[in-house]
């Protein structure tokens, strides 16, 4: 069990020692709902499961008259090209055909139950800071909704995206940078909106901790795809904010603590060369932990995250840079849980050099017929990395998710 409380991150699990899925139901968030913390919060509110199961197929089916999808069970497929060529029995969580195209909207959905548990005012205007996969989701999910969206995003945000934003009813405010102005200018602008009253749509945990209680519904899917095979010795995630990453750790946790999960796998945080806010995180958490105790180092990075997790400075002072656009975050927000996963686990950060992100979306594009993207290859590319450096045996078993789908292809 993580020592981290909510304030820090972890969620944790209101079924306890439980882990109870619906078969019969291929919504994640009917199948999983008594592992979710908005089903609770309807119990709470004087609601049935019922009450329950009817706002979430409600939701379900407003998103897919919008997005022409809803939201289904991803399949966990075993990739037998890749593995001959890693050298790992290697499996994909394959998210490139949720709602949206990307992992992005099971975070949002999950925010959309609680704010009808809560009976959150529709008159509160909601705010996310992107100009991705996140923004289309947020935008989606809260046209779905019936709720207002503002959404902030740099002057450079791809037209495609702004055009797809407007379509869908958001309120978009574009924000360049202000003389002087340290941090980016549209987290800075959402975090003014949310001070004057906006309530947290996004992605970002630690702006509002719930974002990842449908995020935790992908790992207990991998769970479930996997639980004929046996568990996974490794899993790498690839980390911008680390919401994601988070998810599937805590996810993980709480289903091994239940017995649903023999052994964890040990956890391999992912960025790329062009910024690595985390690893230089974690080797400070390191250096610490090596002097007083990991816990010790942990109790001391909750107490004080600026002293360990602070923006990443590019070298010779260039903008971060990679293929892998949707993970260049210059702060990793929610990476505390996922610190946590790792040493407890015994994984690493890993940083992808960019000829390996390059190469780790090759391949991909080669021997599956998942149409990712850069940004959804991330983790592979750092499985990439870490066979180079020997941190993974052969034969291992491995777990990579590939995140978003390549709207170009």
């Amino acid at each position: 069990m993580s020592p981290l409380s909510r304030e820090a991150g972890w969620l944790g699990s209101p079924a306890g020692s439980r882990f109870e899925a619906d078969d019969g139901s291929d919504n994640p968030f009917v199948r999983y709902r008594r592992l979710l913390w908005a089903h609770r919060r309807f119990a709470e509110s004087g609601r049935t499961e019922r009450d329950f199961v009817a706002a979430a197929e409600r939701l379900d089916r407003r998103v897919a008259e919008i997005d022409g999808r809803g939201f289904r069970v991803t399949p966990t497929w075993p990739a037998p090209e890749l593995s001959r060529r890693l050298g790992v029995e290697l499996w994909v969580k394959d998210e490139t055909g949720n709602v949206t195209g990307s992992h992005k909207a099971r975070h949002l959905m999950g925010l959309a139950l609680h704010l009808e548990a809560e009976g959150a005012a529709a008159a509160r205007r909601l705010a996310i800071a992107s100009c991705g996969n996140a923004a289309l989701a947020a935008a989606t999910v809260a046209r779905a909704a019936d709720r207002r969206l503002d959404v902030f995003i740099p002057p450079w945000a791809d037209e495609g995206i702004v055009a797809a934003l407007d379509r869908l009813g958001a309120r978009i405010a574009v924000c360049p940078r202000r003389p002087g102005e340290a941090g980016d200018p549209c987290f800075l602008r959402f975090r003014e909106a949310t001070a004057a009253g906006a309530l947290p749509f996004c992605t970002v945990g630690a702006e509002n901790v719930w974002t990842i209680d449908g995020g935790r519904t992908l790992a207990f899917e991998m769970i479930g795809s996997l639980a004929g095979v046996g568990g996974l010795d490794a899993l790498f995630v690839q980390v911008g904010g680390g919401a994601l990453a988070s998810s599937v750790v805590q996810g993980f946790v709480e289903a091994a603590d239940a017995g649903a999960v023999a052994r964890l796998p040990a956890f391999y945080a992912v960025q790329t060369e062009g910024c690595a806010p985390l690893r230089a995180a974690w080797e400070r958490l390191s250096s610490l932990g090596a002097e007083l105790g990991m816990d010790a180092a942990l109790e001391a990075a909750v107490a004080d995250p600026e002293r360990f997790m602070q923006p990443w400075a590019p070298p010779e002072g260039d903008t971060p840079q990679s293929i892998a656009t949707g993970i260049l975050d210059d702060v990793a927000y929610d990476w505390l849980p996922v610190a946590w996963g790792v040493a407890a686990t015994g994984g690493d950060v890993v940083v992808a050099p960019e000829h390996l992100v390059a190469e780790a979306h090759a391949l991909a594009r080669r021997w599956t017929d998942a149409p990712v993207d850069p940004t959804g290859t991330a983790g592979l590319a750092g499985l990439l990395a870490a066979r180079r450096d020997g941190l993974v045996a052969d034969g291992a078993r491995v777990g990579v998710l590939f995140t978003g789908a390549d709207r170009g292809a």
